[in-house]
């Protein structure tokens, strides 16, 4: 039986499948928020329990973390914020306000607020860890993507607050920049790019269950890259 719960957000996406599937495979209970509800979206024996929630409402947070929360004998240690998006655009003045907004909520209006609903499960339960994701190009940002950067950037900014406020109750906030994720999507995308260079779901994954398990205690506002060969 799990003694311990991990909250993963977009964990129906191209990398939090496998983020999902090493937090299983190393005896977590994971709980994974989903947008829609779907055929056999319940607990499994062996699998994450999912709850239909939209993580842009602070209700269906909330309700995520209830759910995240509520086995007394496999108490929330972990949240893992995977939600995020991209668009490409034209230059700054060539950006409506609308877009540049728009890639700030959705990278990162759910990690605040599941991060800010999550704190006081992980403190009632002696302490645990928050993982966010950011991107490389929230430190070398690249033509066409100022409202990405900029969200990215702010996901980074956030994360090292989370990591100096929480420091005291037992909470460790730490964040990976990956470069390019070989995704289906990405790879759609990006038909003409050497995908070899691109890093893997797989790679990034188990960096991730480092940051929420106890082996990395020691380390708090970290932001580690995880580049592959890009």
């Amino acid at each position: 039986m799990a003694d311990r719960s991990v909250l993963v957000t977009g964990g129906t996406g191209g990398l939090g499948g496998a983020v999902t599937a090493a937090f299983v495979q190393a005896g977590w209970r994971v709980v994974v928020p989903q947008r829609e509800s779907a055929t056999g979206a319940g607990p499994a024996a062996s699998g994450p329990v999912r709850v239909t929630a939209d993580l842009m409402d602070p209700a269906g947070v909330e309700r995520a973390v209830r759910a995240a929360d509520d086995d007394p004998a496999a108490p929330l240690r972990a949240v893992v914020n995977l939600v995020g998006g991209y668009a490409s655009g034209g230059r700054v003045h060539e950006t409506p306000v609308e877009e540049f907004e728009r890639m700030l909520s959705i990278n990162l209006r759910p990690t605040y607020l599941v991060t800010q609903a999550a704190l006081p499960h992980l403190i009632a339960a002696g302490g645990g860890a928050v993982v966010c994701v950011s991107s490389r190009a929230a430190l070398a940002p690249f033509p066409g993507a100022a409202g990405y950067a900029t969200a990215k950037a702010a996901v980074l900014a956030f994360a090292n607050a989370v990591a100096v406020e929480y420091r005291a109750s037992g909470v460790r906030c730490n964040t990976v920049l990956p470069s390019v994720i070989d995704t289906p999507a990405n790879r759609a995308a990006q038909p003409g790019a050497d995908h070899r260079r691109w890093v893997t779901p797989a790679e990034i994954a188990p960096v991730i269950r480092f940051f929420a398990s106890d082996d990395s205690a020691p380390t708090s506002g970290a932001a580690v890259p995880v580049y592959g060969r890009a």
